[in-house]
Order: C-alpha cells, then sequence, then structure tokens
C-alpha cells in the first residue's frame, strides 16, 4: 500500500462530517485528500471510460458534468475535448474543483463553476448532461436529475455512471441482488455520505424511457472478493415536445 492510499484509507475511515451544510461537508472531507483523489479512485469508480463512450459527443456540442470533482472525466473523451462547445464543470467544492482547474487550463471553453447541481443553470440548453458517482452523493437527489434533465436540447442526452443496489424485486431483465448486497454496501459507503439506492435507477428509467443501461459489478481496493455494484446510464430526451 502506497503512503498516498494509506492517507486516503485514514480519510475514509474517519468518514464525512457530520455537521455543516453539504458544502461544508464536502470540503472538509477532500480537502485533505484532493491531491491523491483520482489516483486512489481511479479503481474504484468503474464505468467511466465507457459512459462518455456512449455519450459520444460531438464537435461543437455543448456539455455540463454535475458533482464534477476534479474533472478526470472529460480526460476520457481524449483529444475530442478540444472539438467541443462550452463545457461546464459544477461540483460544490472548492478544493476538488481546483484540482480540475489544473487539469484544464489549456481548454479555455471549460469553465469551472461552483454551484448546486440542484439548482445551477446553464446560459442555454446543452446536448448532454452527465453525473459520475455524484448522485448517490446528493440529499435531493430526485432534484438534482429533475433539474438535469430540464438543461437538455430535444434530443439531448442524459448519462450517469454510480454504485447502486438493486430492489429486491426488479423489473424483469435488470439485476437482482442478494440480501447481503442490499444490506452491505449502503452501510459501507453511507459512512463516507456516499448512499447506494435502488430507487436513482428506477427514477432515471422512468424519467427518460429510451435509454441504454449496463449494469456491472466491480472491485474494491484492498476489499478481497467483494465486488459492488454499478450502473452506466444514457437517456435520451424527445426529438420533439410531448402533446
Amino acid at each position: 500500500m502506497s503512503l498516498a492510499d494509506a492517507w486516503v484509507l485514514l480519510r475514509l475511515v474517519r468518514g464525512q462530517p457530520r455537521r455543516g451544510c453539504l458544502a461544508e461537508r464536502l470540503e472538509a472531507f477532500y480537502a485533505p485528500q484532493a491531491e491523491h483523489y483520482d489516483s486512489f479512485r481511479e479503481r474504484l469508480l468503474q464505468g467511466r471510460a465507457e459512459l462518455m463512450a456512449l455519450l459520444d459527443p460531438a464537435p461543437g456540442d455543448r456539455l455540463v458534468e454535475l458533482g464534477a470533482g476534479t474533472g478526470r472525466n472529460l480526460e476520457f473523451l481524449g483529444e475530442r475535448v478540444a472539438t467541443l462547445g462550452q463545457v461546464d464543470l459544477v461540483d460544490l467544492c472548492p478544493a476538488l474543483l481546483e484540482q480540475a482547474r489544473g487539469r484544464t487550463r489549456h481548454h479555455p471553453h471549460v469553465r469551472l463553476i461552483e454551484a448546486d447541481a440542484v439548482t445551477y443553470k446553464p446560459d442555454d440548453p446543452v446536448d448532454c448532461v452527465y453525473l459520475s458517482y455524484s448522485i448517490t452523493m446528493i440529499p435531493d437527489w430526485r432534484g438534482a436529475l429533475t433539474n438535469a434533465v430540464s438543461m437538455l436540447k430535444p434530443g439531448g442526452a442524459l448519462g450517469v455512471v454510480d454504485f447502486y443496489v438493486s430492489e429486491p424485486a426488479p423489473a424483469p431483465g435488470l439485476a437482482q441482488h442478494g440480501v447481503f448486497t442490499r444490506w452491505f454496501w449502503p452501510r459501507w459507503f453511507g459512512h463516507d455520505g456516499v448512499h447506494p439506492n435502488p430507487d436513482h435507477l428506477a427514477t432515471l428509467r422512468r424519467l427518460l424511457p429510451d435509454h441504454q443501461l449496463v449494469e456491472g459489478r466491480a472491485p474494491v481496493p484492498y476489499l478481497p472478493g467483494l465486488r459492488v455494484p454499478y450502473y452506466i446510464f444514457v437517456g435520451r430526451t424527445p426529438l420533439t415536445p410531448a402533446g
């Protein structure tokens, strides 16, 4: 185990503070580990490259990432980042946005915005909104998803990748997790302010019936033999308004 991993693990064991507003809790939790945030979580947060590939933004597209953290997810697009229109990376945690600032300094079309995912609004409708391992950390996650959909142009895409647990009896064709999985992971992650919830995926499927969905399991660093469920969701708004 590297010293950087040991430091991050210590912060995880201590957990997210319980006092203060969400922005204050996030800053207190992530500021001490911001420098090592990506190196540790690269092995934990699976499916992000696949999400960006499924979103497949075209040159000139306008993107918003809610809960953008350090801006790492944008890098999965590689050289295509330079071809995009305006990109807004939105997060409540200044320490993580500072890491994103260094990462995106050569991309003047990328804006870093300290704001709440529930209330932030772009200047104009956008082609794509995505959230990577952030829905589980947003108390008003329904508000965040509704807000995300409201930002999109007709035919725009909402992409989400995150941890989850299934409903006890999921819809046909969806993964069904056992009792231990549904009990263990919400308690394990909840200590750090991460709350896997079957309602997240159910709400996404209801909001955007036209969607692609991938369900999988990922290994967890330093927990041999255990694999945490995650999903990749990409839904599209109708090309024409309903009615």
